[in-house]
């Protein structure tokens, strides 16, 4: 999680000749966890000043074993859901199963991308979805192309 793991990872993954560096960093902007996020941020700009294609993965919460406290947050997720000016909020804060983002790691490993893409929470799920439909999709996540 921190910078100077990233900057070390970046600089093996380069002498390695790595291709796609995929990276799980955390949703943004949030009202929350400001160091956190940061950071984050920074390391996704190490990243992607590297030159290699890239990947970030930006779950906000992921729900499995042990880490299922905030599934009692859904009711406020789905009210948030339904006010004017929130969804985008309460989407981009949403929770994802580890199944979820395990099976989005796979989709975005075997479809990489050129140059730098962000997978946001609605985006996780959907590649999910694919993945396990068995629909590839190319170099582009399923609703944003390559950035």
């Amino acid at each position: 999680m921190d910078l100077a793991s990233v900057n070390a990872s970046v600089e093996a993954a380069l002498q390695a000749g790595i291709k796609h560096f995929v990276y799980v960093s955390v949703a943004q902007p949030a009202p929350v966890m400001q160091a956190c996020i940061q950071v984050r941020a920074e390391c996704e700009a190490v990243i992607s000043r590297s030159g290699m294609n890239a990947t970030f993965a930006r779950p906000w919460y992921v729900l499995g074993p042990g880490h299922w406290w905030p599934v009692v947050l859904i009711p406020f997720y789905r009210l948030l859901g339904k006010m004017p000016g929130k969804r985008e909020t309460a989407v981009r804060l949403g929770l994802v199963t580890i199944h979820e983002m395990a099976a989005a790691l796979v989709w975005a490993v075997e479809n990489p991308p050129s140059g730098v893409r962000t997978i946001s929470v609605a985006e996780l799920r959907l590649a999910a979805a694919r993945l396990r439909l068995g629909q590839g999709g190319g170099a582009a996540t399923p609703a944003t192309a390559a950035r």
